[in-house]
């Protein structure tokens, strides 16, 4: 449900407004009360897939294709890492 103000209250209240429309919260202006006008927040911006992909590659998040580093290996080099991991944490 939203707020109303009135025109009144919404020029002395406006920081207070402001915090309420940042937290998500819909507010209403209110003229003579009539509702005459309506302060809600922003919808997130619209992206693009590609415009997307190019930040994370910039960013160093993903690699562009074809740019492979080197040869995928196992990561485990010793049998029962997990286990002497796990009784360390005791």
């Amino acid at each position: 449900m939203a707020l109303v103000y009135s025109t009144y209250e919404a020029k002395a209240k406006f920081s207070e407004i402001m915090r309420k429309v940042q937290s998500g919260q819909r507010v209403l202006i209110s003229y003579r009360g009539k509702e005459v006008a309506e302060i809600r927040p922003l919808g997130p911006p619209k992206r693009s897939l590609e415009a997307a992909v190019q930040r994370l590659e910039l960013q160093g998040i993903l690699a562009p294709p074809g740019a492979r580093k080197g040869k995928l290996g196992c990561v485990r080099k010793k049998p029962g890492a997990l286990g002497r991991f796990l009784e360390s944490r005791d």
